[in-house]
């Protein structure tokens, strides 16, 4: 099968981000060589290098060396530019009537390429610095390659020259030369570059304090002369450079006033031009460079600020969850003190019990047989409306014909709110419990449903549905997602007054609320969902009745699972879209809008639509920063939920060794789910009309409903 077009896009994007983490991770030195030191100094250069002259030319593969003129200083700075520190050392040195060189980061001039154009402009010279600043010495001579032509690309596309000067990093006077940095010196001159080190090390990067700096850059090094010319050293990034701004204003009054001339390293050294006009193919090849790699510095900002707002977000949430989850137990507890104080007159509605089936054949059998196994004293009728099933669900239902109160009737295919509003049509009762034909009921799962209904408010109950078929990992996952994630959720709505959703499995309804609202909609695929925000937003309360247990057979497979969260999200999606004018409506709508789909909107809709992004950073953090800071983080979360998965666990009556398959689902389940959130955005923006995708079922409780409809509420 060929696969869709968005599928091939998403995964386009996802290798785009990726490609943009890696270049910007090459140009801050994450990606590749480390940058932080010097690697080992491979041994000492030759003696006469370290005795020659600070300007090394061996171009023609003999050593030739050079110094500055007499009476000039070649001020130079390194690792820049930078935003903040080198616009406030140009200020100082246009004040002065001063030029220098700069020796920049190829990647920081892709980053501030309005900052190279100003040093070009005011008559300053730009050598090369690396792209990176990688210790040339000890990296491969591939990078080696790669870090020069980058940084001459990235100087080529911000200012349309190149340079023929290169100052290594790491590396100081030629006393200091080590052997590495030699043969990186030789390697670079075979590509045309001079190797300009230092007569004077300000070593300003140490922050000595101005003064020190000061001390350093004009006293002369080695044997006095009459004022002698001096290439010195300093930074212009690399971190707080207050001091080195303070330095060179003195340096500039003070060797002024001797008569020095300040100048770039070409003009003291009497090189024509070390800044050459560039080619218009490397200037275009620049400017690609430069536009690419400031985009990819967007794009990893941006995923930077997502992954810390979807962290505080996620924290946020399970906080959120658990603080309503212990309100709504304080609350359920005050109600059953108040229930037990009428038992006197307790309530017992009649109870229509409403059981649409299309192709049920697998468990009809166990869900209608749960429902006659009830210890509810009130009067139950049985429902089962067949929708058209082309297999024995029809038959199996009329086997129960006989029983007293059980009714089957037969309509032609329409879907399932047709069936449950002809259902609902030949109701008696006035309380209507909603069931799918795959669930099964404990005893005392009716008297628990119906009970909150005594309170005249109340419009509708959420019951709590168990997946039964939690044996495979699959299972597993679900059974987590339901208690962890349904369950929780739904305290928090019950607290917050704005349920939006009483599952299709099992809920209880209110026939004057069905009837206000026109009964179960069917324009779209989560009917349950689009019918309890209708109720809601028709002012009835919709209520979470923990206690209130049904049993249903979840997906078995990953393609089930798929199909089935496919239409629940993309019903959902209908269904928020449907009722968005409660957003800023008044009242018990407006309530429900902005609390229910707000909260839907941010943590089930836009925080999974960007999921993918940031697992596509974690991947770029865990291979290419420090894995151990993303394994931290990473635990912490996976720790959070584990605590929260435990406290619903304990409000659910359920035993806490389910959390062991916690941690993989949160690598595999978890992004599954993101997908099918992807999926039906894509479908909903592109209007494309969904299906009803039936599930098969495996027969989970295989016609005996005994074990699970006898189990006792935890």
């Amino acid at each position: 099968m060929r696969p869709k077009g968005h599928w091939i896009l998403l995964l386009l994007t996802g290798l785009a981000l990726f490609a943009a983490l890696l270049i910007d991770g090459f140009a801050a030195g994450q990606v590749g060589e480390g940058v932080e030191r010097p690697g080992p100094a491979g041994g000492r250069a030759p003696a006469a290098a370290t005795r020659a002259g600070p300007v090394l030319n061996l171009t023609d593969g003999t050593l030739r060396s050079t110094r500055p003129a007499a009476g000039t200083i070649a001020l130079t700075f390194d690792d820049g530019p930078d935003p903040v520190w080198t616009p406030r050392l140009l200020d100082v040195l246009r004040r002065h009537g001063a030029q220098a060189t700069f020796f920049s980061v190829g990647s920081q001039v892709a980053r501030h390429p309005g900052l190279a154009r100003r040093m070009v402009r005011e008559g300053h010279e730009i050598g090369s610095h690396t792209y990176s600043h990688v210790d040339l010495g000890n990296t491969p001579s591939w990078r080696a390659r790669l870090e020069l032509d980058l940084s001459q690309r990235a100087l080529a596309g911000a200012t349309g020259r190149g340079t023929r000067l290169l100052r290594q990093p790491f590396s100081g006077t030629p006393a200091a030369l080590t052997g590495a940095q030699w043969r990186a010196a030789k390697a670079a001159a075979g590509r045309g570059y001079l190797t300009v080190l230092t007569d004077r090390d300000t070593e300003d990067w140490a922050r000595p304090g101005a003064t020190a700096i000061v001390r350093r850059a004009t006293e002369p090094a080695g044997k006095a002369r009459a004022r002698p010319g001096a290439i010195v050293m300093l930074h212009d990034s690399g971190g707080d450079r207050r001091e080195t701004v303070a330095a060179v204003e003195e340096i500039l009054q003070r060797l002024s006033a001797r008569g020095y001339r300040f100048t770039t390293v070409s003009e003291a050294i009497g090189l024509r031009d070390g800044n050459p006009r560039a080619s218009f193919t490397a200037q275009a090849a620049g400017k690609a460079l430069v536009l690419g790699q400031r985009g990819s510095g967007w794009v990893v900002g941006g995923l930077t600020a997502l992954f810390g707002v979807a962290a505080v977000l996620t924290v946020l949430r399970l906080v959120l969850l658990l603080v309503f989850a212990r309100m709504h137990t304080a609350g359920v507890r005050r109600a059953r003190r108040r229930r037990a104080r009428r038992r006197a007159d307790p309530y017992l509605p009649p109870v229509s019990l409403i059981v649409p089936a299309y192709n049920e054949e697998a468990g009809i059998a166990a869900t209608i047989g749960s429902l006659l196994d009830t210890d509810y004293p009130g009067p139950v009728e049985v429902i089962v409306v067949d929708d058209g099933s082309t297999d024995r669900t029809a038959e199996i239902a009329s086997s129960f014909t006989g029983i007293p109160g059980v009714r089957l009737i037969g309509k032609p295919n329409g879907g399932k709110p047709s069936a449950l509003n002809t259902g609902i049509a030949h109701a008696r009762a006035d309380i209507m419990v909603l069931v799918d034909g795959d669930t099964v009921f404990q005893r005392d799962t009716i008297g628990n449903l119906v009970a909150p209904m005594a309170d005249p408010r109340v419009g509708a109950v959420s019951g709590n549905t168990k997946v039964a078929n939690r044996g495979g990992i699959i299972g597993r996952w679900q059974h987590i997602e339901y208690v962890i994630g349904f369950n929780l959720d739904r305290r928090l709505f019950d607290v917050l007054q704005c349920m939006p959703t009483v599952p299709g499995a099992i809920g209880a309804f209110r026939r004057e609320a069905l009837a206000s609202v026109g009964g179960v909609p069917g324009d779209t695929l989560a009917e349950d969902t689009d019918l309890t925000m209708a109720v809601c937003r028709a002012g009835w309360r919709v209520v979470y009745e923990e206690t209130a247990l049904a049993w249903t057979e979840a997906p078995a497979t990953l393609r089930q699972l798929w199909r089935q969260r496919y239409r629940w999200c993309y019903g959902t999606l209908q269904a928020m879209w449907k009722h968005r004018r409660a957003l800023v409506e008044r009242g018990a709508s407006g309530r429900f809008g902005r609390r229910c789909l707000s909260y839907l909107s941010l943590f089930q809709v836009v925080l999974p639509l960007f999921a993918p992004a940031v697992d596509v950073f974690t991947v770029y953090g865990l291979l290419f920063l420090d894995p151990g800071t993303l394994a931290l983080t990473w635990m912490f979360f996976t720790v959070m939920q584990a605590l929260a998965g435990w406290y619903a666990l304990r409000l659910d009556g359920e035993p806490a060794r389910a959390l062991w398959v916690l941690p993989l689902q949160q690598v595999v389940y978890r992004q599954l789910m993101y997908l099918v959130v992807v999926q039906s955005l894509v479908t909903a923006v592109l209007g494309a009309r969904l299906r009803w995708h039936t599930i098969r079922r495996a027969g989970t409780f295989g016609g005996t409903p005994d074990t699970p409809v006898r189990q006792s509420v935890p």
